[in-house]
């Protein structure tokens, strides 16, 4: 190649280096401003190509799109002195890209911890002259509602954002508080639980003094007609062992010995010592009970 065709490639080269270094595009979604030597000399350059001086320009972009951001979770106190543990969150957007940059550096972690410093203050304070109660339900979208609006002036004019919305995601008690409550539940519980069983006691106590009345009464009324009908059938018994006897005074003594006998000698075990003339063994010498 000759040289004058190595020149011609290398002033090509240059000029597409120094075109491409001075055109910068900013995206739809992103606003920028312009920097010489570091000095802010065009804010707020819109979307589309735009050309710089090479080497001497700098271009900065910013997200002008609705940015979210968790804060960190901080204890308040109400109206009532009692503590809630906060996590909230912020919606927020670059509204004046000239002011962010002179406020911030063009830095949104500043921004945010800018923004989360105000949005604490807030807080406080609204807390504060409420209830538990009004914050926790009954007027937390009032309460957003203010504090937006008035934060929003303010960083419009010092940081060039738009606070769109701040939001809670939770609200709870300390785990201290939290404990102190369980605790208190828990003992008014077992109050009331010991309430019910000294209260059951007192029925079961009621309940099984009536069923033994019940089971003496019922048995003192069993023993009673046992003991008449056991009365009755002895008499019964009585009157039968009378008429045998009259009728059959031999067989009834024979009858009576032998239900002794077996009375006396139903165990193999069992030892009598008796003289053999007593008349509890006449049927065992004679069949008539006569001694002979």
């Amino acid at each position: 190649m000759s040289p004058k065709a190595i020149l011609g490639l290398a002033g090509a080269l240059i000029v597409v280096l120094v075109v491409s270094s001075s055109v910068y595009i900013i995206p739809e979604t992103h606003r920028g401003v312009l920097l010489r030597f570091g000095e802010l000399v065009e804010t707020g350059v819109p979307a589309g190509l735009h050309f710089k001086v090479p080497v001497i320009d700098e271009v900065r972009e910013f997200d002008v799109r609705v940015l979210t951001n968790d804060l960190p979770a901080r204890q308040y106190l109400t109206i009532e002195k009692k503590p809630l543990d906060v996590d909230s969150y912020i919606a927020w957007r670059i509204r004046d890209v000239d002011q962010f940059y002179r406020a911030t550096g063009g830095n949104e972690l500043q921004a945010v911890n800018l923004l989360s410093s105000r949005v604490d203050t807030g807080l406080r304070d609204e807390f504060g002259v409420r209830t538990m109660h009004e914050v926790v339900s009954g007027q937390r979208d009032e309460l957003m509602s203010e504090l937006v609006a008035r934060i929003d002036k303010t960083v419009l004019e010092e940081l060039g954002v738009e606070l769109l919305d701040i939001r809670v995601k939770a609200i709870e008690l300390p785990q201290s508080v939290s404990e102190n409550v369980y605790r208190r539940m828990r003992t008014e519980r077992e109050k009331l639980a010991q309430e019910f069983r000294s209260r059951g006691q007192e029925l079961a106590e009621g309940i099984r003094a009536d069923a033994d009345r019940q089971r003496t009464v019922v048995l003192a009324e069993a023993f009673a007609q046992a003991e008449t009908l056991r009365g009755e059938g002895d008499g019964q018994a009585a009157t039968i062992y009378a008429n045998a006897y009259q009728n059959d005074e031999e067989f009834y003594s024979f009858y009576k010995s032998l239900s002794a006998y077996e009375s006396t000698f139903s165990s193999k075990d069992d030892i009598m010592v008796i003289d053999s003339s007593s008349d509890f063994l006449q049927y065992m010498e004679n069949l008539n009970g006569r001694r002979e």
